[in-house]
């Protein structure tokens, strides 16, 4: 196929038709970009399942052994489960089941109602209501908190509106997911009996129960069908108010009746009395709202806060709603920044267009493919179902030089062919010809380094789906445009540039002219070329080996998340007055904008002896720390509340925990030896909380909880008729706050509630009041005949199970300058060191786990790009010898990267594996425009190798330089970026900008002495069919 005959060549003669295309391509594109759904991240599904039971007042051991194995059991048997873990505390149990990635989410949970179904037969008959779940997503987190508060209303009033107004009207808007409420005190009614009456009487918490459930109830009563009408029957049936619940009549005593308010307190009261929380000073509540899988973030968010002044009318004065964080201020502000960084790149790129070209025509037309290529992209990502983030914008911030380069070849040779007196139509139709395979074969050679990344694993693998495939869609529009735009403009508008006589040399017929002198010398030293490359290549593979490793950068999104922990034992009361000594010190810190914070068993939240802290930091411009910074700086003054401690962590964009986590990084040990784990978590614990390295370090053990037990002498139980499970239901009654019974209202459904007044259920004494009717002689038997309360013992205040066995979960974050890969080694060592028996597994959970994996495939990621990239470029050329020289240029890239991360304190993260990969695809356009001319040269005009490498070193030596200047113009950026989301762009720019700088110096010289070596060793291989041979 001749070159006058080339796809260029029919654009060239047909320039309408090749404007009108792109303005049609740049027309989808414009109509495509607001359409974009934003994000701070890719939609990165992790089918994650969590499962809630309750039973209120059965003991950790019960709600884990009764409770959590029998479902445990059943959800073993679902397939495609990769983690089974459990929580059961006092009261409740929180499994978490999490899935492959390839498992529909809806599958999973038809298959978990299946289990729970199953398993209800097995689970204790009192249960007030089967087993919940509901579908989560770890790697997504909420988008919009609200607090809502009153001075005056009090919190079980508060709740309600909060429930049955805020939570349904919001959970109606477009894009809305979970509704999460924290610190609610549902309304209850709390009947709290007197046990000192009820022995006088001869009456027992059991008679009070029965009562209750005859006397209120809610059911079917049909209709009466008349002659002429229907009437529909109702009765009274439902009490609604401790008024009518206190004239009920419970019994007779001497022909009198007993009536509720007798024996107990009936009040309005909350549904657990032992949780509360707080915006900021004032008592309130939380709403935790997470979006619907891809919906736009900013278009929900916006959704939600235009609704919230109409639902703010309809609540009463004394209620304040407040936005405690927005993810959309940070997501606006990062992918602004994202933005800016584009602009500047493109300007940059374009001002080195104007002073290499010095030709205002052919700078318009770079700037024209550049423009229309990046444009058009956007219709790609709408087709492919992307969103606008951090990463796909990231990636077409990076293509802006690999269009360029496109766009710069073609252009420079035509302008080249200008400079040799062809005219504008010839030179744009055999400029743009001779240079097609080379832009082929970079294109094609760049897109082959992004097609491991398509088949990397995990939730990490998804997230970078879009970047690859954004930057690959970006880089195969530039190729088209390139080739059909490029040289329909140059055919139309360049001119053939005219020096001045006695012009002085430009800066880039200075630097050529250098560059050849210099070129020569390496030429007339091989070997000492040759020793530059293996010194090179050595030196990148050591550096790869010893750079500190990481994950992802600890991100600066302005909220930060904590965990508090007090005594196991601890009281409730002074629960509420530690967390209230720890909110003034959050309060008074200048960096603190708003915070909420939670006691008690809500959320996530399983115990009295943990709370939850929600903190917004002002914005970045008008704090003089970062949200790291921030935690090391509250972390001593803290510390100063003696008896609870606080861990904080920055939230993030990118979270792979399954559940709540205290801080960044979890670790789980587990065994089939429920004591023997405990004694070497706690050893482990401490020998790492001696390493510095460490920060936040601990346990979710809590084995300090106090437990009262009461031993039944069965005997004595029996004679008088009564059994175990009677005492149970006795204990049960006074201490569980059991609910006995519920009523309906228009929007929703409440809870009765049935405890011993508040003077009695706080004391193991009032155990002597306690009666217990003999179903055999209908007398009252007192508790004290039947059982004794032995010495108060401790025990856990949790149990956690990981895939049906024991664990133990170790939370860390670590110290500034510490790589989470020397962290890993330095786990592993304390494991040896302390001698742990082997029968207490370890792995690392959520982050450190996905780290994991990642660092066990990253060689075999960038083996795999270059083993593409090799395949690619041998089939373009026909050869295995020829891209063995490409990629010669790729170990000088590597170890610049290496270098320059080190020189400024980076992790060697997947940020950075990404500038590497990227790389890989850059440096060898340098090889590819060396080798195409000079085997041009070699086949068609006969030159030896020598002269043939030399020529295409000096012919090429501009575009080489212009390219390398566009990409690494386009990643200093993001190098030095310093906004909002700049910790994630960072390390790829840094990995890039040293890349491209070692690899520009050396490969110059380099590159042309390996092509020699290997012509000589491999002799002249067979003439391959290149686009070259026709010209």
């Amino acid at each position: 196929m001749s070159a006058s005959r080339s796809p260029s060549a029919w654009c060239v003669d047909h320039p309408v038709a090749t404007l009108l295309l792109t303005f049609a391509l740049v027309l989808l594109g414009i109509i495509a970009f607001p359409n974009l759904a934003v994000a701070p991240l890719p939609e990165a599904e992790f089918p994650t399942i969590q499962v809630t039971a309750q039973l209120p007042g059965a003991s950790p051991d019960t709600m884990a052994s009764s409770v959590a194995t029998p479902l445990e059991v059943q959800f073993s048997a679902i397939p495609g489960m990769t983690q089974m873990t459990s929580s059961s505390a006092l009261g409740s149990s929180l499994l978490t089941l999490q899935f492959t990635l390839e498992k529909s989410i809806d599958t999973a949970a038809q298959e978990v109602q299946a289990a729970i179904n199953t398993a209800s037969g097995k689970l204790p008959s009192d249960m007030p209501s089967l087993p919940t779940w509901r579908k989560v997503n770890p790697a997504d987190s909420p988008v919009l908190i609200l607090s809502v508060s009153s001075s005056s209303m009090p919190s079980t009033e508060l709740s309600d509106y909060v429930e049955t107004l805020l939570a349904r009207q919001i959970s109606q808007i477009d894009g809305v997911g979970q509704i999460n409420i924290t610190g609610q005190q549902r309304p209850a009614i709390r009947v709290q009996a007197a046990p000192d009456k009820l022995a006088a009487i001869g009456l027992t918490l059991a008679d009070i129960r029965l009562a209750i459930q005859q006397s209120s109830l809610n059911l079917a009563k049909g209709a009466i069908y008349g002659e002429n009408s229907v009437s529909t029957l109702s009765t009274n049936d439902q009490l609604f108010h401790p008024e009518e619940y206190g004239q009920l009549i419970v019994s007779y005593k001497n022909g009198a009746p007993v009536q509720l308010r007798d024996i107990a307190k009936v009040i309005n009261g909350s549904e657990n009395a032992y949780v509360q929380a707080w915006s900021g000073d004032t008592p309130g509540v939380n709403l935790v709202i997470s979006r619907q899988p891809g919906a736009n973030i900013v278009d929900t968010v916006d959704r939600i806060q235009a609704e919230l002044p109409r639902l703010q009318g309809m609540l009463p004065a004394s209620v304040q709603v407040s936005v405690l964080t927005d993810r959309t201020k940070t997501i606006r502000a990062s992918l602004h920044e994202v933005e800016m960084t584009l602009l500047i790149a493109i300007l940059l790129v374009v001002a080195v267009m104007a002073l290499f070209l010095r030709q205002l025509s052919a700078t318009l037309i770079v700037s024209a493919v550049l423009g229309v290529s990046l444009v058009a992209s956007f219709a790609l990502m709408y087709v492919m179902g992307f969103s606008l983030n951090n990463l796909t914008l990231v990636a077409i911030v990076i293509a802006v030089g690999f269009v360029v380069d496109d766009a710069i070849v073609v252009v420079e040779n035509i302008h080249r062919h200008l400079e040799a007196g062809l005219g504008k139509r010839e030179a744009a139709i055999k400029g743009s010809g001779e240079i097609g395979f080379t832009v082929v074969s970079i294109s094609f050679s760049l897109v082959a380094a992004f097609i491991p990344l398509l088949f990397m694993g995990g939730v990490v693998g998804r997230l970078f789906k879009e970047f690859a495939l954004t930057a690959t869609a970006t880089i195969l529009i530039s190729v088209v445009v390139s080739l059909t735009l490029a040289p329909t403009l140059a055919a139309l508008f360049m001119r053939a540039p005219t020096h001045p006589a006695h012009a002085k040399p430009s800066f880039s017929e200075r630097l050529l002219a250098g560059y050849a002198r210099n070129l020569r010398r390496a030429l007339a030293h091989q070997r000492s070329m040759a020793a530059i490359f293996v010194v090179t290549l050595a030196l990148a593979v050591v550096g790869y080996v010893f750079i500190p490793k990481g994950f992802f950068p600890v991100q600066d999104t302005g909220f930060v998340l904590g965990t508090s922990e007090a005594a196991a034992d601890v009281s409730y009361k002074d629960m509420v007055g530690k967390h209230k000594a720890l909110a003034e010190i959050v309060k008074a810190d200048p960096a603190v904008q708003a915070f909420s914070h939670s006691v008690g068993v809500t959320g996530s939240n399983q115990t009295i002896a943990n709370g939850r802290f929600w903190i917004a930091l002002k914005d970045r411009s008008e704090r003089d720390v970062s949200a790291s910074q921030f935690i090391d700086r509250i972390r001593p003054q803290l510390a100063k509340v003696p008896g609870i401690v606080l861990y904080l962590r920055a939230g993030q964009d990118i979270n792979l925990s399954s559940g709540p986590s205290r801080a960044q990084y979890q670790y789980v040990l587990k065994s089939n030896d429920g004591p023997t784990l405990n004694t070497w978590t706690q050893r482990l614990t401490e020998k790492l909380r001696a390493n510095p390295a460490f920060r936040d370090l601990s346990n979710d053990l809590q084995l300090g909880g106090s437990i009262t037990h009461i031993s039944i002498d069965r005997q004595a139980a029996a004679r008088f008729g009564l059994t175990a499970t009677d005492v149970d239901q006795a204990l049960y009654d006074a201490f569980g706050q059991r609910q006995i019974n519920e009523f309906q209202t228009e929007i929703n459904q409440y809870q009765v509630i049935l405890e011993l007044d508040s003077q009695q259920r706080g004391k193991a004494e009032s155990l002597d009041y306690f009666y217990l009717r003999s179903p055999l002689t209908n007398e009252m038997v007192p508790l004290s005949a039947l059982a004794k309360v032995d010495p108060p013992t401790v025990g856990p205040l949790s149990i956690s199970h990981d895939g049906m066995f024991p664990a133990a979960n170790l939370s860390f974050n670590l110290a500034p300058g510490v790589a989470l890969g020397d962290a890993v080694i330095m786990l592993d060592q304390a494991k040896n060191e302390i001698g742990m028996p082997s029968t207490i597994i370890g792995n690392f959970q959520g982050a450190a786990q996905a780290f994991q994996s990642s660092l066990a495939s990253q060689p075999w990621l960038i083996l795999a790009a270059l083993v593409a990239v090799y395949i690619i470029l041998g089939v373009l050329y026909e050869s295995f010898v020829h891209p063995l020289t490409i990629i010669s240029t790729l170990p000088s890239a590597g170890l610049g990267a290496l270098v320059m991360l080190w020189l400024l304190g980076q992790d060697f993260s997947i940020m950075a594996l990404i500038g590497l990969v990227l790389l890989i695809g850059i440096v060898k356009k340098n090889g590819i425009l060396m080798i195409d001319f000079a085997l041009e040269a070699q086949r068609v005009r006969g030159l030896p190798p020598e002269d043939a490498i030399y020529e295409a070193c000096v012919t090429r030596f501009r575009p080489i330089i212009m390219t390398t200047l566009a990409a690494l113009l386009g990643a200093v950026p993001l190098m030095l970026g310093a906004g909002p989301g700049a910790e994630l762009r960072q390390p790829l720019g840094i990995a890039v900008v040293g890349g491209l700088l070692v690899s520009q110096a050396l490969t110059l010289f380099t590159t042309p002495v390996i092509y020699l070596y290997l012509e000589r060793f491999f002799h002249r291989p067979k003439p391959a069919l290149t686009l070259a041979t026709t010209h």
